[in-house]
This record gives C-alpha cells, sequence and structure tokens, in this order.
C-alpha cells in the first residue's frame, strides 16, 4: 500500500513518444526506420493503433520551433503536433493524444481554442504538453528578438496556462439546452466572460467552443529548473520527469508534490511518469547486441558534445578520442530546462559528473567509449523481458514513478516482452477504465470553476 501523501493509483501508467525517424542524428539509418517517417502519417496512425492495442495510455509528441543544418532527422522535416494527432484521433478510440505547444509564441485564445478542438474530436483524449521555448533562436522564427525567449518566459507560461484555463472554463458542461420547441440554444447563466488580465495577456473571452468528456485537456510538463518545478507543481496534471535514476526521480517527484500542497493542490492530483529508453532482449546475448546496435550508428561527435555539456559546458574536442578518459576538474552543468537538438539533458541524473567520471577512469575507458555510453546509458531498463518488468515494479513501489514514457527504444517489444509480465503481476490493465485520458490516468474530474461555485453557494444555503 502507498504510504499517504503519494498518489493512490494501483496500476502503472505507460505512454510513448513517437519519433518518426528518431530523435537522435542516426536514428533515421536504423533498418526498421523509414526515412520520411516524420511526415508519414500512415505510420503514426499505425503506431498509435499498435500503442492502443497494447492498451497504452497516450502517444506522445514533441515539437521544436527551430532547426539548423545540424538538427536530429527528426526535427528537420515533421509534422505540426496537432495536425497529427488530430489525424490520428478520428483513427483511434481509447489512446491518449499528447501535443506540445509553447506557451511563448500563440496567444492563450488560439490554443485554448485548438486542444478544445482536438479534445472534442478524440472525445475527451487531448493532453497539452506545455513548453516554455527555451531555444533563443525560436524567436527570429517568430518576429520577435533573440532575447524575447529569455526574459520572463516562466512568468509567461504560469499566465498563458491561467488564462487557458479561465477559457477552457466559459462554458458549463451543461450549458447547451438544444430545445427546438422553445427556441432556446443555450442557457445564457451558464456562459462566462472570463475578463482575464495579466501582465502579458488580457483576453476577454468566452472560447467558443464547448467542454470535453474530461472537462478540459490533461497538463502535462517537464519542468526541472526552480522556475520549471513551480510551473509543474501548479498545474501539471502529469509530470514528464527527464531522469534515469530510481532515487533521482523519487526526489523529484517529492519535492514537486511538496510544492504542490503549497499551491493548494492534493498529492494525487499529478501523475509522475519517468522518461525511459527500454532495449530489451530475449536473453542476455541479444541484450548485448541490440545495446550495441542502438551505439554502433551514433555520431560521436554528438556524444562528445552532449557530454561536454553534462560536465559544465566542458569541451572535449581537444583530447584524443581513444586516449583514456582525461583528467580535469568536473564541473556540473547548472539546472535548466534548455533543451538543444538533442536532448543532452535527458541523462544527467544518471550519475553526477564525479561518479561518471570516476567510473570511466576505473574501467580504463576511452573518450570515444566513455561518451557512447553516456550518449546511450545502459540502465535498468537494458535487460531481459523479467529484468525490465522488475526495474518498472520497483520504481513505482519505491514511489518513484507512477508510470514510464518510452522513448528512445522499441515500444513493440515492451508490449510484446514486459507488458504481459507486468499483467501478470497486477501492475498493468488488461483494458482501458475510462472512455478519456484523465479517467485512464486516474486523475480528478476537472469540475468547471463556476458549477463548482454554484455548487458552494447551494450547499452554504442548504
Amino acid at each position: 500500500m502507498r504510504p499517504s501523501g503519494t498518489p493512490n493509483r494501483g496500476q502503472l501508467k505507460l505512454g510513448v513518444i513517437l519519433d518518426g525517424a528518431g530523435s537522435t542524428a542516426d536514428g533515421w539509418r536504423r533498418p526498421e526506420i523509414k526515412p520520411d517517417a516524420s511526415v508519414d502519417i500512415g505510420g503514426y496512425i499505425d503506431q498509435a493503433r499498435r500503442a492502443e492495442q497494447a492498451r497504452l495510455d497516450f502517444i506522445f509528441i514533441a515539437d521544436s520551433l527551430f532547426i539548423t543544418h545540424d538538427s536530429a532527422p527528426h526535427q528537420l522535416n515533421r509534422l505540426e503536433p496537432l495536425t497529427l494527432l488530430s489525424a490520428v484521433a478520428g483513427a483511434t478510440s481509447r489512446v491518449g493524444l499528447v501535443a506540445t505547444v509553447s506557451t511563448l509564441f500563440a496567444e492563450p485564445f488560439t490554443v485554448a481554442r485548438q486542444l478544445a478542438s482536438l479534445d472534442l474530436i478524440s472525445q475527451g483524449r487531448c493532453a497539452w504538453n506545455i513548453v516554455t521555448s527555451a531555444v533563443p533562436a525560436a524567436a527570429l522564427n517568430h518576429s520577435r528578438p533573440v532575447e524575447f525567449a529569455n526574459n520572463d518566459r516562466y512568468k509567461r507560461a504560469e499566465e498563458h496556462v491561467a488564462a487557458c484555463l479561465a477559457l477552457w472554463d466559459s462554458w458549463e458542461d451543461d450549458a447547451f439546452v438544444y430545445d427546438k420547441a422553445s427556441g432556446t440554444y443555450f442557457d445564457r447563466a451558464k456562459l462566462h466572460l472570463q475578463n482575464f488580465k495579466g501582465d502579458y495577456y488580457q483576453v476577454t473571452g468566452p472560447l467558443n467552443i464547448q467542454r470535453s468528456k474530461q472537462g478540459r485537456p490533461v497538463l502535462f510538463q517537464a519542468g526541472a529548473s526552480e522556475q520549471g518545478r513551480n510551473l509543474a507543481a501548479r498545474y501539471g496534471d502529469a509530470i514528464f520527469a527527464m531522469t534515469s535514476n530510481m532515487t533521482a526521480a523519487k526526489a523529484y517527484a517529492d519535492d514537486v508534490r511538496a510544492r504542490a500542497a503549497h499551491f493548494g493542490r492534493q498529492p494525487d492530483d499529478i501523475v509522475f511518469m519517468p522518461r525511459i529508453s527500454p532495449i530489451i532482449g530475449e536473453d542476455q546475448n541479444e541484450v548485448d547486441t541490440l545495446y550495441h546496435q542502438a551505439t554502433r550508428l551514433a555520431d560521436i561527435e554528438d556524444a562528445i558534445r552532449t557530454m561536454g555539456i553534462f560536465f559544465g559546458n566542458h569541451d572535449f574536442s581537444s583530447y584524443d578520442l581513444d586516449g583514456p578518459f582525461p583528467d580535469f576538474d568536473v564541473a556540473t552543468a547548472p539546472a535548466t530546462d534548455h533543451r538543444p537538438d538533442r536532448d543532452p539533458l535527458a541523462y544527467v541524473e544518471t550519475s553526477t559528473p564525479e561518479s561518471f567520471a570516476a567510473a570511466a577512469r576505473q574501467r580504463d575507458l576511452s573518450l570515444r567509449s566513455a561518451a557512447l555510453e553516456f550518449f546511450t546509458p545502459r540502465t535498468e531498463f537494458v535487460g531481459t523481458p523479467d529484468e525490465v518488468a522488475a526495474a518498472a515494479e520497483r520504481w513505482f513501489h519505491a514511489h518513484a514513478a507512477d508510470g514510464f514514457i518510452i522513448r528512445g527504444g522499441d515500444f513493440d517489444r515492451f508490449s510484446a516482452l514486459c507488458i504481459p509480465i507486468l499483467q501478470r503481476r497486477g501492475l498493468f490493465r488488461t483494458d482501458y477504465e475510462a472512455e478519456t485520458l484523465r479517467g485512464n490516468l486516474g486523475l480528478r474530474p476537472a469540475e468547471n470553476r463556476h458549477t463548482a461555485e454554484r455548487r458552494r453557494r447551494e450547499e452554504s444555503h442548504a
């Protein structure tokens, strides 16, 4: 049984990031990947259907607003998330649809309307992955000075989300009467102006679209910095945790839950879902083979640059790649939500820079070998089906995770090899519990604020 103060959910939640041609520079070269996968809607629909057949909670579409010649192929040429998921919605019926949308370059009314539309199209399966567009150069694609991305972006994000939440409460759930006999289309008392006024956004409202079966979209967030954690704690329904270390994951979840309580929220308001990249083999020989295949095509320059960020932006380019791991004063990169093209901070909490360097020297690893291992870490989720399922169970019972978001691995192998084990252990569903994403994630109903206020007034006068 989970201790008091932690979410009371009896089974794991599972989602998958669909990366098209892959999240790294080399991913598209794998034999099973179509080079144009990131613009192939048929491929996305097929993957979404497979995720639904496996009873996964959701598919997740990442995004970026700036590219260079050195960006990963998936970022160079890919479909916009809301457009993509609108097409997927019509081809599926239960799996959730998580779209990444920035708060920095779009108005709250537009974002709220687009997400509410996807929520209605999918009959209550939409979620918003809230990002703040930390890459400064993205501002140049939106008629803004490059400094705009760094100026008060978290204050803007908090205000943006607050405005969207207000807009999603424009209509109460039973506002539309549709009484042809009387000519009453809607109950005028249940449509509400918002008159939202903040430092950055002023939105009168109301929103010109009704609420969905789940009330409003589920909110995902992945803040790692101080401001990011506060944003996640204040508004996040599901937290996309960027860690591969169980102790770090639990510390992060405990910290965000404590912050959530400060904002007047309950611990079970939030689902914590670390990202994992499972590599699963039928036996140890196959595990080793698959792991080496995963690292074989890695671009060593990418790996060196990525590891350099982990070590406080240390420049490894002057060292001999095939010489021993260098001896230097180790510095840790500051906590940040900056995610360059190859997402280098995803693995920061796998170990500390000091312990990673010490282990590399103890094992007599070359700089090349150390960088490749860092780039594709051999985590607890690299192993046989029993080992990977046991790791998932261990994290769950340690209260470090309510579930996991799969990326970079083969989710079909996870579905085929690990999910049956988790089901036999009573840790994963055999069928969906609800029609909505909010229901399947075990989240509280999103009650309309005006309906709630009316109910409180009625109860006080009862």
